[in-house]
């Protein structure tokens, strides 16, 4: 009896399985065979898990991973893309994922494949439809230039959206190096930004010129307010002095007395100014 019953446990065993969900991972059990044929709903977190024969399980990342869809000289899965005039673009694209460990099921009856083959097809095709999409409503100037970031934004939301419920989180898109566009069109956007930068310079001159001016002008304005003030205070002081002598006889007598008694060396008589008339000595 004893007998038996090993051989059947041995038999149990042969027929038995074991397999593990390391850190960091998250499990999706699979049932080949049986009534319970399919995928599990429960996903599996980390430990080591015994299965009848029929069983696997598909283990996905719940830790950043990161891609880098690149053009290199082994292979090309750079992404192409056209702006709103038809002009072909491509461009390196990085993006950081991750598993949502209580999807991670969805993930799997969703794409039937392990992590790798979800990068290289339904995530790429996302990620490159998404940029196609933004860019055709943009100039190669903008994608260039200052609407470049604003793109990549763009499409990274429109990926996030896609993928969120079926357990994939995209955590970032950005580029991973310049964005490749044609020569002709770079050296005209580099002959505008050229252009635009010596108009810059000018208008900056133009207005360090006028300042200079402004800054003499008011200077000058400065002088002539000076000497107009200089003037109204000669002229305030005279009329002072015209009306002490009007108003003092003796002023102008004490003037007689200071007098060192010699005439002018020249004196013009004219009709509408007499001629000084000193009194004899």
């Amino acid at each position: 009896m004893i007998k038996k019953f090993m051989i059947v446990a041995a038999m149990a065993l042969g027929l038995a399985a074991c397999d593990r969900v390391s850190p960091g991972n998250v499990g999706v059990k699979v049932n080949n065979y049986g009534s319970s044929a399919g995928v599990q709903a429960k996903p599996l977190g980390v430990g080591t898990y015994w299965f009848q024969f029929g069983s696997d399980i598909y283990a996905y990342p719940t830790f950043t991973n990161r891609y880098s869809w690149q053009r290199s000289e082994e292979r090309d899965e750079s992404i192409t893309f056209q702006d709103v005039n038809g002009l072909v673009v491509s461009a390196d694209v990085n993006v950081a994922y991750r598993v949502d460990p209580a999807k991670a099921p969805i993930l799997f009856t969703t794409y039937r494949g392990d992590m790798d083959a979800i990068v290289s097809g339904p995530l790429r095709d996302r990620v490159k439809a998404a940029v196609v999409a933004v860019a055709s409503t943009m100039s190669v100037e903008d994608i260039y230039g200052t609407k470049k970031a604003e793109l990549i934004r763009r499409a990274q939301r429109i990926v996030q959206a896609y993928f969120e419920p079926r357990g994939l989180v995209v955590e970032q898109l950005d580029w991973a190096g310049p964005i490749r566009i044609p020569e002709s069109i770079t050296e005209r956007i580099n002959a505008r930004a050229q252009t635009e930068q010596a108009a810059i310079a000018a208008r900056a001159r133009a207005i360090t010129a006028k300042a200079e001016g402004d800054a003499k002008v008011a200077e000058a304005k400065a002088e002539a307010d000076a000497k107009i003030e200089q003037a109204r205070g000669e002229s305030e002081a005279t009329k002072l002095r015209n009306s002490a002598v009007a108003q003092n006889p003796g002023y102008q007598s004490e003037y007689y007395r200071k007098w060192n008694g010699e005439l002018p060396k020249t004196i013009i008589c004219r009709a509408d100014t007499p001629c000084l008339n000193i009194p004899g000595q």
